[in-house]
């Protein structure tokens, strides 16, 4: 067999048992895959001048205690730095299972301190909805970080923002290849380089596959302009680009990233 029919063989292969081991809680297609969570990134968007209040309030005092008491946490929750448009609110709920996620929506609504807790939001009326429309994304942690990791400064919700970062693909080939290259060294110079990554998800689920999705962290936007300075310089970086293997991973022009603030309420 030819090497490029190999390596695509090998690679579909990859993704087709992941997607297999994400059904299953035994089986795993790499080393710790059974130990990754899962990320659901929702991204709440409401019409221009509308408010965020009754959400904010549900998912402080009802959603994220309850999400806690199902296993999820940290649970982050976000605003755009330099939002144009109207108002989103950012939710990142991490999952211990695949099962964990398929069951949240009806054990959050049989929760009792849940509907206690957010009875207001829950009892909206259709004239003054507690948000416009939801977008979803479903994800898997890369074998390299299998958990969401928190640098002392969110332990201790001191003063932080966050840079999430969308790697769009034009081929289900060439984004495994993409996970594959953070995992083998990427993400090990972003923590070198102190970008301070939270989680990375190659995402199963949503719009705009395939893509993978990460987050960074930094103090404040000076620290994390240097950290991008440090990570660019970096030799082991400069070799992986350089590294035929791992050409064309990415669409470059499409990359999207969003700086974010995170709210008083916060895990992350």
């Amino acid at each position: 067999m030819k090497r490029r029919e190999f390596l695509k063989t090998s690679l579909a292969a990859s993704a087709i048992a992941g997607l297999g081991a994400a059904g299953s809680s035994g089986s795993a297609a790499e080393p710790g895959a059974a130990e990754r969570e899962y990320y659901e990134l929702r991204i709440y968007r409401f019409k221009s001048g509308s408010k965020t209040d009754s959400l904010e309030g549900y998912l402080e005092k009802a959603a994220i205690p309850a999400l806690n008491r199902l296993g999820s946490q940290p649970v982050g929750v976000f605003t755009e730095r330099d939002a144009k448009d109207a108002p989103a609110i950012y939710v990142l709920i991490p999952y211990p299972s695949l099962t964990a996620f398929s069951e949240v929506t009806s054990r959050l609504l049989a929760d009792p301190e849940l509907q206690k807790a957010g009875a207001s939001y829950l009892e909206t009326p259709a004239n003054n909805p507690g948000f416009d429309r939801i977008e979803s994304w479903l994800m898997l942690a890369f074998a390299g970080m299998p958990k969401i990791e928190l640098p002392a400064y969110s332990r201790e919700r001191k003063p932080r923002m966050f840079e999430l970062r969308i790697y769009p693909s034009y081929s289900e080939v060439k984004a495994l290849k993409k996970v594959e290259m953070f995992n083998k060294g990427e993400m090990d110079v972003m923590r070198e380089t102190g970008l301070a990554p939270v989680f990375y998800g190659q995402t199963l689920i949503g719009s705009g596959l395939p893509q993978l999705t990460y987050m960074l962290s930094a103090e404040n936007q000076e620290a994390h302009s240097k950290h991008w300075q440090a990570f660019g310089s970096h030799p082991t970086w400069k070799k992986m680009r350089s590294d035929p293997e791992y050409a064309d991973t990415v669409i470059e022009k499409a990359i999207k990233n969003h700086f974010l603030l995170p709210t008083a309420y916060s895990q992350i």
